[in-house]
């Protein structure tokens, strides 16, 4: 269906006071501003973390940034694997989607342990977790954004929201930045047919 016309039904439910707000995940940034035009969207949902930083490249946080829209990255710990809680010896629940997903074979964990043996040290030097690095790394990429990390406990979630005291300076920023551009993640974020899902148009 055209997006033109679900921001349009959208635009009608505004004005019968029914919606507060219009987002949008996993789309382009063509199918972003074709959205906008019709009815302001307020926020857009992808993946990005340090593992996936798609975003950047495709054109949908620049448009975010432009049209003012909240940018929302799900996954902003690499769906669990920044936690430094996954190895080959993980298993996962048949349940879980992440079983189904090629970054999460044995042989593409192991591959990209480089990844984790790097946001381990660079944790320790700044006294965070590997979680709180990943968070605070995505929270000094643009004002606009919020990640949205998954958890399962307190104990989870105090070390999620401690992610707002942890500084990255310029200097730190351009060493991940750095260390990570010579690291080549294995795997790809989601199995092939929910990529069907995701809208990559120009």
């Amino acid at each position: 269906m055209p997006i033109e016309d679900v921001a349009g039904a959208v635009k009608e439910l505004f004005a019968e006071g029914k919606v507060l707000h219009f987002g949008l995940s996993e789309a382009s940034a063509k199918t972003i501003r074709r959205a906008h035009a019709i009815q302001p969207v307020s926020a857009v949902q992808t993946e990005y973390s340090l593992m996936n930083r798609d975003v950047e490249q495709n054109g949908v946080l620049k448009t975010c940034g432009e049209l003012g829209i909240g940018f929302v990255p799900w996954g902003p710990v690499g769906q669990g694997y920044l936690t430094v809680k996954i190895d080959a010896r993980t298993k996962f629940d048949p349940k879980d989607t992440r079983s189904e997903f090629p970054r999460f074979s044995s042989e593409n964990i192991t591959a990209n342990m480089p990844i984790v043996d790097f946001l381990r040290q660079f944790s320790e030097k700044k006294d965070a977790t590997p979680v709180q690095i990943s968070l605070a790394w995505l929270l000094a990429q643009e004002p606009f954004i919020v990640p949205i990390p998954g958890t399962r406990s307190a104990d989870h979630l105090h070390e999620n929201l401690r992610a707002v005291d942890v500084q990255l300076t310029p200097a730190d920023l351009r060493e991940i930045d750095s260390a990570l551009s010579k690291i080549e993640v294995h795997g790809g974020r989601m199995n092939e047919e929910r990529m069907k899902l995701v809208d990559q148009t120009e």
